[in-house]
């Protein structure tokens, strides 16, 4: 019979415990189970953030087919969608002189502004036909504050402003939020560090999201996630 040494054994017990109080992510966690506590967010996948639309994020209908395979191993889906009105803050063409992706100051902080994109009411700001997640649960609209713009599906830019998702979430016993969709450094971004900042775990499955990548946004905005502790995954990690 092999017997093992006290030092042996010491090294052993030393290990376990190390694992034990190891971070979450400091060793492989293998395959993702979504369950019962588990949400997917599908950010702004409209038809004005894909190709032909008025804001087009570069490969953004790339992602479609890898959400509409992930989706149904979550059995808890929200969906964003943005929703402005005619003559928006955030509009370039509301600020007279001003161009689109130049900035201006507003009350709560500098703005960029864009090309008037996903105006209420419009095939521009539908969601994207072939996006196929029938079993979602709720669908949220943000932007529609005339002098606020909105990137986070938690908190509006005036960042005091709430959408309600987090009460939603947490009502429903949610606590684990699996972000996809447009774009990765605005509003995935936005949406995951609020998430975190409102107690929820937070990952990001980069393949199912694409950037802007605005004068370095896309770095900075990675930077930021990880710094906050939300998770990069891929799809391939979830269990389909």
């Amino acid at each position: 019979m092999m017997t093992v040494s006290r030092r042996r054994l010491l090294a052993l017990a030393a290990g376990a415990a190390a694992l034990a109080h190891a971070p979450r992510g400091a060793y492989a966690q293998g395959m993702i189970t979504p369950g019962e506590t588990d949400v997917l967010a599908v950010i702004d996948v409209q038809n004005c953030f894909v190709p032909g639309g008025t804001l087009p994020v570069p490969e953004g209908d790339k992602i479609i087919p890898i959400i509409n395979r992930i989706a149904p191993a979550f059995r808890h889906v929200v969906i964003t969608q943005d929703w402005h009105t005619k003559g928006h803050v955030s509009f370039a063409s509301s600020h007279p002189g001003k161009k689109p992706f130049e900035t201006t100051s507003l009350p709560y902080g500098t703005q960029v502004l864009w090309p008037d994109h996903c105006i209420q009411g419009t095939a521009d700001a539908d969601l994207v036909a072939d996006l196929k997640i029938p079993h979602a649960e709720l669908i949220i609209r943000k932007g529609y504050r005339q002098h606020v713009d909105s990137y986070s599906a938690f908190l509006e830019a005036d960042r005091k402003t709430k959408t309600g998702l987090t009460g939603y979430l947490k009502e429903r016993g949610l606590a684990r939020v699996f972000f996809v969709g447009l774009a990765t450094d605005f509003c995935v971004a936005w949406s995951a560090l609020d998430a975190r900042k409102a107690g929820f775990e937070a990952l990001v499955i980069e393949d199912a999201t694409r950037g802007i990548d605005a004068s370095g946004s896309l770095g900075k905005a990675w930077a930021d996630m990880t710094g906050a502790g939300v998770k990069r995954i891929q799809s391939a990690d979830i269990k389909v």
